[in-house]
């Protein structure tokens, strides 16, 4: 069968792909920046956040020869390595000491095991000081008696390979051990508590948004438009101030000393002696994330409001409905996907919220979040805080996919 041509001898099929691959490059050009902003912002942090949380080469590529050796060593044994596994020890240590690696190793063994920081600080000076001539095992374990401690060698066996489980175990008060995976004691259990805390708090924080957003939403929809553009700039009003500056001025109001209990006291409501504890609670943070967070649920609920049309409750009311079956059957099944955007919203930024609760909170109010934002400034533990985040991303998709299946996101709208 003879094939279609053009005017130019070319094959209308292949000039036809041909177009249509030029169009498709020119939408790919238009997108482009997009997809390039979301890659710089999204994707590479994502992608570096998991690498960090299994990420543990660092033990492998400082003790290369000894983490070989200790391959073979059984820590069951209840017996030390052998004098050819501390002599790679020593060669291993002599080079790391040269490239200033070895306080790196402490430092990322010190998470694991309190007093690893030390020693390896410390083996600087000690290797320095060993001779050929002698036994390396006994130079070692002269040094330090660290170096004597079967628990030294089971942490350096257990975190030889170049990728690890630790820091998730860690963020799930768990640690590894030579038999086995085991919890932590019960007064090391820090994680899941704050884990459980953050999504409990934050629920009941989108809660109490909604049960204050919805009547003002409401209401903002059913007034005449000039009224409610002049109380919209109230709704707005927080956003033009900053955040640190709305959660000290709550520091104020809530504390013994604050003014809401001064006013109460100066009513005879309270005694001077029975003052309030208001702040560094889990009540300081619910109080203040909820006047943080309240437009986020408000302008979503407004937008949907505003598209429905008022003659459906009149209509309702003349066939007979009062006025509470006609908002419950009518007017507020419309709203439900205003309720759902709101929602999802609000629980999304109050999950991942750390400056309020670390202000207001004390120790009882702060959140998953705040643990991350001490592992990245304070103890420099990155693997540890890439763990949580990971952790607290997948729960946040776990939750969002439970609502899509009860809820349906498809039903999600801003109006």
């Amino acid at each position: 069968m003879e094939q279609i041509q053009t005017l130019n001898g070319v094959p209308l099929k292949k000039q036809i792909a041909r177009a249509l691959f030029k169009q498709k490059m020119r939408a790919l050009l238009l997108i482009a920046p997009l997809l390039i902003f979301i890659l710089i912002t999204f994707v590479i942090p994502i992608t570096d956040m998991l690498l960090r949380s299994i990420d543990n080469s660092i033990v492998s590529e400082t003790l290369p020869q000894t983490t070989t050796s200790l391959e073979t060593w059984d820590p069951k044994s209840a017996q030390l390595p052998d004098e050819a596994t501390y002599t790679t020890l020593y060669n291993d240590l002599k080079q790391a000491v040269e490239q200033k690696n070895h306080t790196k190793l402490g430092t990322r063994l010190n998470y694991e095991n309190s007093g690893m920081s030390s020693l390896f600080r410390k083996v600087g000076k000690d290797v320095s000081k060993m001779q050929a001539s002698l036994s390396y095992k006994e130079q070692f374990l002269a040094a330090d008696k660290a170096w004597g401690d079967l628990k030294t060698w089971n942490l350096l066996k257990l975190y030889s390979p170049e990728y690890t489980n630790g820091y998730f175990l860690a963020a799930l008060d768990m640690k590894k051990t030579p038999d086995g995976i085991e919890r932590l004691p019960e007064s090391d259990r820090i994680y899941l508590n704050l884990f459980a805390r953050t999504i409990f708090m934050s629920i009941v924080i989108t809660a109490l948004c909604l049960l204050l957003g919805y009547p003002i939403a409401w209401l903002l929809a059913n007034l005449p438009m000039r009224t409610s553009n002049l109380l919209m700039i109230l709704v707005l009003l927080p956003f033009w101030t900053s955040l640190l500056v709305r959660t000290s001025a709550w520091k104020v109001l809530l504390q013994q000393q604050g003014v809401i209990n001064d006013i109460l006291v100066w009513l005879g409501m309270i005694s001077h002696a029975g003052r309030l504890e208001l702040i560094n609670n889990q009540l300081g943070t619910l109080i203040a994330m909820t006047h943080i967070l309240l437009p986020f649920m408000i302008l979503p609920l407004y937008s949907v409001m505003r598209t429905i049309p008022p003659s459906y409750m009149r209509a309702a009311k003349s066939l007979g409905a009062t006025d509470w079956t006609a908002f419950w059957r009518v007017y507020f099944p419309q709203t439900i996907a205003g309720i759902g955007a709101g929602a999802i919203l609000t629980f999304i930024l109050a999950i991942g919220y750390y400056i309020t609760p670390e202000l207001v909170g004390g120790t009882q109010g702060t959140f998953i979040s705040n643990r991350i934002a001490y592992h990245i400034s304070s103890s420099l533990n990155w693997g540890m805080a890439a763990a949580l985040g990971t952790i607290l991303l997948t729960l946040v998709l776990v939750l969002y996919w439970v609502y899509d299946r009860i809820v349906g996101i498809d039903k999600v709208k801003l109006g």
